[in-house]
C-alpha cells in the first residue's frame, strides 16, 4: 500500500472513531419517567424502581439512563410532559404517581412500551384490553384500589365496633371514584352501616367536604385512594381530621407518617420495584401485550400511636398484633 493511501486510511479511521463512540453512547437506552408527584419526597419510590432495574442486571449509565419528568401535583401539566418525552425518543415510558400519567402517555403514543402504576383496573378504563393480555403498548402494576375497601372497614370497625356511620371520601375529578363508591357502599351494607359519600378535589372543597361529615355525626372516614390527596391535599386532610376529631383510615403510608391515624394498602415501594423489573424485561426485548398486568401481594397496616392518643383512641391488642408498623 502506498503511503498516501495509508495515511488517508488512518485519517478516515482516525475521524470515524468519534461517531462510533457517539453512536454506541446513543445506542443506550433512554427511560422516561412521567410521574405526577414532585421528586422531593418520591426518593424511596425512585430507589425501588432502580432496584427493581439492577436486580435485573440492569446499571444505569451503562445500560440505560432516566429522563425525569415530574408535573409536581399539577396533573394538567401531564400531557405536555408525555410529549416531551416522545419528541425525546425515549425507549420506554414509565407513568406512575397517580392514575393520569398513565393516561396522559397511553395519549401520547401508541408505539412506545408503556409501564404503569395506576390504582385502578386498566381493563375498565382503555389502558388495557385485559389484565393477563394487556395487548397494544402498555402494561404493568394495578394496585386495584378499590378492593381494599371492605378490608379498611374492617379495621376500622376493630378499632371502633360502636361504630355506626362511616363517611367515604373521594377525589371527584378521579375516574376511579364511583367504583369506589359502590365498593364502600357494599361494605357498609353487609355491616349495617350508614355511609356518607363526600367528594373534593380542592382546598375548598376538602373543608366543605369536612363540614358535611360533622354535620351528619359520622364516626369514621375513609379516604378513597387518589393521587390528588396525596401530592396537593395531603396536610390538609390530616389535619382537618384531627381538627374534627375525626379517626380516618387512609390508603397509603404516607399520610400517617405525616400525622394521620390508620392506613392499609399496598406496601408502594415493593411495588415500584416490580416496576423495575418490567422495565428491564421491556428493555431486554419483551413486548407488553406479554407482560401481564401485575396486582398487589403485599400489602401493610400501618397506626400511629400518638394520633390515637389524641383521639382519646385505645388500639386492641388484636389489631396491634396485626400491624406491620407502629409509629410513636
Amino acid at each position: 500500500m502506498k503511503r498516501r493511501q495509508f495515511i488517508t486510511l488512518l485519517g478516515g479511521a482516525a475521524a470515524a472513531w468519534p461517531l462510533a463512540a457517539l453512536a454506541q453512547q446513543a445506542a443506550v437506552p433512554v427511560i422516561g419517567f412521567l410521574n405526577g408527584a414532585s421528586a422531593s419526597g418520591s426518593e424511596p419510590f425512585v430507589a425501588a424502581f432502580r432496584r427493581g432495574l439492577s436486580e435485573s442486571g440492569y446499571l444505569e449509565g451503562r445500560d440505560f439512563t432516566i429522563e425525569y419528568r415530574w408535573a409536581e401535583g399539577q396533573f394538567d401539566r401531564l400531557p405536555s410532559l408525555a410529549n416531551e418525552l416522545v419528541r425525546r425518543q425515549v425507549s420506554l415510558i414509565v407513568a406512575c404517581g397517580g392514575d393520569n400519567p398513565a393516561y396522559a402517555a397511553k395519549a401520547a403514543t401508541s408505539s412506545i412500551p408503556i409501564v404503569f402504576l395506576v390504582g385502578i383496573d386498566p381493563s375498565k378504563v382503555g389502558l388495557v384490553a385485559g389484565i393477563g393480555r394487556p395487548g397494544g403498548n402498555a402494561t404493568g402494576v394495578s394496585l386495584l384500589t378499590e378492593e381494599t375497601i371492605t378490608k379498611q372497614i374492617d379495621v376500622l370497625l376493630g378499632l371502633l365496633p360502636r361504630l355506626l356511620a362511616i363517611g367515604v371520601l373521594v377525589d371527584s375529578d378521579n375516574t376511579n371514584a364511583q367504583i369506589q363508591i359502590e365498593e364502600a357502599q357494599r361494605a357498609a351494607r353487609a355491616r349495617g352501616l350508614r355511609l356518607v359519600v363526600v367528594k373534593a378535589h380542592s382546598e375548598q372543597e376538602l373543608d366543605a367536604a369536612f363540614s358535611t361529615l360533622a354535620a351528619e355525626k359520622v364516626g369514621a372516614l375513609l379516604v378513597g385512594a387518589s393521587g390528588i390527596f396525596i401530592y396537593n391535599l395531603r396536610n390538609q386532610l390530616v389535619a382537618l381530621a384531627s381538627r374534627h376529631a375525626l379517626p380516618t383510615m387512609y390508603f397509603q403510608r404516607i399520610f400517617v407518617e405525616a400525622g394521620g391515624l390508620i392506613s392499609y394498602g399496598p406496601d408502594v415501594p415493593f411495588i415500584y420495584r416490580q416496576v423495575g423489573i418490567y422495565a428491564a424485561s421491556i428493555l431486554k426485548g419483551t413486548k407488553p401485550n406479554d407482560l401481564p398486568v401485575l396486582l398487589p401481594t403485599k400489602f401493610e397496616l400501618v397506626i400511629n400511636l400518638k394520633a390515637a392518643r389524641e383521639l382519646h383512641l385505645e388500639v386492641p391488642p388484636t389489631l396491634l398484633a396485626l400491624t406491620d408498623e407502629v409509629i410513636e
